[in-house]
């Protein structure tokens, strides 16, 4: 069985990523091994960036500055605030029709009551991830897409707000999704700048998606050369046929 640690320098080396994969996991107990996060964040979504400084455990008392996210993430024994919270922010976004009373229903919600979400790089992970994280470009989202279209057998969603109901969307379908993030994880993510979107691949499939992201990215590589070469014969007045241009990248 390939590690965690190979997968995620699979991962990394395959896609050229600029931010390592993020494993999350849910647990009842924390591990020896992920010490209880210390800060202040400002909602779930900043958990993932910070993963990357190494494993830590979150209860539902580090995401309550986001109401949203103890929602989508169907946190345990939340504060006597919290509905108060998600009823005026869920309010306020009706009044501008960003999100109305028919579209909560429709937010994936984790389906079980969850106690801890455990954040780490992948290659670190104290537990066996449910969800893995990846910050990705266009470029690289195209080779994650074609990928997980075959590992799935499905053309895999297209998710905006909110950005962290891609955690239960990965989790409850058992297939990846990608989030465009939403303007709360834009704010408070730096890594999540304007040219990078989130991918969330359900761990079980972790093996297989990163096998068909090597072939996937491979075969990218020699096609876009194939195309740019047949360009260059287009651009100047030829009309190459397939074996010619093939004949060509092959040479």
């Amino acid at each position: 069985m390939v590690s965690n640690k190979e997968l995620s320098s699979q991962l990394q080396e395959t896609l050229m990523l600029q931010v390592p994969p993020i494993a999350i996991s849910v647990a009842e107990t924390v591990p020896e091994d992920a010490p209880n996060y210390s800060g202040n964040a400002p909602a779930g979504c900043f958990f993932w960036q910070e993963a990357v400084k190494g494993a830590f455990a979150t209860s539902t008392a580090d995401h309550e500055l986001c109401a949203i996210g103890v929602h989508t993430h169907n946190l345990a024994a939340p504060s006597s605030a919290h509905e108060g919270e998600l009823t005026e922010v869920l309010g306020v976004m009706a009044g501008m029709n960003y999100v109305r009373e028919e579209d909560v229903a429709a937010i994936p919600v984790i389906e079980r009551e969850v106690a801890h979400v455990i954040y780490s790089p992948l290659k670190d992970s104290p537990l066996p991830p449910d969800v893995i994280m990846l910050f990705a470009h266009a470029q690289q989202s195209l080779v994650i897409t074609e990928a997980a279209a075959q590992v799935d057998n499905s053309i895999p969603p297209a998710m905006g707000r909110p950005a962290c109901a891609a955690i239960p969307q990965a989790m409850n379908s058992g297939r990846a999704a990608m989030s465009l993030g939403c303007c709360g994880a834009r704010a408070y993510l730096n890594e999540l700048t304007n040219d990078v979107a989130l991918w969330a691949l359900p761990g079980a499939k972790l093996q297989a998606y990163a096998d068909a992201i090597s072939t996937f990215a491979e075969a990218n590589d020699v096609l876009t050369k194939f195309h740019t070469l047949r360009r260059e014969d287009i651009d100047h007045g030829k009309s190459p046929s397939i074996r010619k241009s093939l004949s060509r990248l092959q040479g």
